[in-house]
């Protein structure tokens, strides 16, 4: 989901505009059909040159890799993919990093795989750290979750480039990202690996908002 502000003026999704029905359109894209989609095509190999080998970004599917490994491991795929689109890398955040990582507890400890888990607006964590106080912001959210091989680096990542909503997102217009991962029991699934960017950048003269989109990908494929 992308959301913007000039100001402190909040950019409204066109399904939250006056004398319409609000909806909630997320966008769940099944690791199963995304599957179907990696056959061998010219579309599939640019998005394979996105996707970094495990000799540049390590731990990508180390599933007993610290979390903080694991993170790192999702900003290094994040960068190589923006590297290989000729953009330039990600920055630190100390404030996304902690949005990020309490979506993701937001996702388990409330059971609800949404970008509005807990009953939260989908900025509240960006908010609550400080982020999005300055004048001018644009900021965009990803999560996905997996449980066992379905949710390491690499099958998350991989999910994410072929999805065009979270592509966007990742290589958008945005100077820093924050990544987050909780592991805990998500619905009938007791391992779920909970993922959540959160790119965002600061501005300073005013910018058109993007219109609202969410990128949201879950994996129903636990390991039996």
């Amino acid at each position: 989901m992308r959301f913007a502000a000039n100001g402190l003026k909040k950019a409204r999704p066109d399904d939250e505009k006056e004398g319409v029905a609000r909806r909630s359109p997320i966008a769940m894209v099944l690791l199963a059909a995304l599957a179907a989609m990696l056959a061998p095509s010219a579309a599939a190999t640019n998005l394979e040159r996105l996707i970094a080998p495990t000799a540049i970004c390590s731990e990508q599917t180390a599933l007993t890799a610290s979390i903080a490994a694991q993170e790192q491991a999702m900003r290094c795929m994040s960068n190589y993919a923006r590297e290989q689109a000729g953009l330039g890398a990600f920055g630190e955040d100390n404030a996304l990093d902690r949005s990020a990582r309490d979506k993701s507890d937001d996702i388990i400890r409330c059971n609800s795989f949404s970008h509005y888990a807990c009953g939260r607006d989908v900025n509240y964590w960006m908010e609550r750290v400080g982020y999005l106080p300055a004048q001018c912001w644009r900021a965009a959210e990803n999560i996905a979750w997996g449980s066992g091989s379905r949710g390491d680096v690499r099958s998350i990542f991989r999910a994410w480039i072929y999805s065009p909503e979270h592509r966007e997102n990742i290589l958008g217009p945005y100077s820093q990202v924050g990544i987050g991962l909780a592991v805990g029991a998500l619905g009938d699934h007791a391992g779920a690996d909970v993922w959540t960017q959160h790119f965002g950048s600061h501005c300073g003269h005013a910018s058109p908002a993007p219109v609202a989109r969410f990128a949201a990908v879950a994996s129903r494929h636990a390991v039996r």
